[in-house]
């Protein structure tokens, strides 16, 4: 599979899964939080990562609103990458039937992406995954969420 149809493939399931083609990754907006998702492209080979970033309305005195600068530039107040069971669906060196790989990504939005943003799109809920060990918080951002 090529990169720009992988990406198209990536983008269609984003859409379908409630977050907004925007400044070439995708993001989906809450009433406490905004999540980021970017796929990076490696300098070593013909895969991507998968940064999925969180922004937290009111920490450090922010409000965050959609532009460029969440995807390309800043690391959220929590930055995670895709498990590793499936780094593999974005790694385009693996040869993988494009259906199947379509398939695959649907499954890492359905298994993971939709449930993870579901849980984080409130200050409760990442408090929960925190306190739960689930969901790793640097202690600036711990200490803005009285944690």
């Amino acid at each position: 599979m090529e990169s720009a149809d992988f990406k198209k493939m990536f983008s269609e399931i984003a859409k379908d899964n409630g977050f907004e083609k925007a400044f070439e990754g995708w993001i989906k907006t809450f009433t406490d939080t905004i999540h980021v998702l970017d796929l990076q492209k490696s300098n070593y080979g013909n895969f991507y990562f998968l940064n999925i970033k969180i922004f937290i309305q009111g920490t450090f005195g922010n409000t965050y609103v959609k532009n460029k600068q969440l995807v390309k530039n800043d690391g959220g107040d929590i930055f995670i990458r895709q498990p590793d069971i499936y780094s593999n669906q974005l790694n385009l060196e693996i040869q993988i039937d494009d259906e199947q790989r379509k398939q695959n990504i649907k499954k890492m939005f359905d298994g993971f992406l939709t449930p993870f943003s579901e849980k984080t799109s409130s200050k409760e809920g990442i408090k929960i995954l925190h306190k739960k060990g689930d969901l790793f918080i640097l202690p600036s951002v711990k200490d803005e969420l009285g944690i």
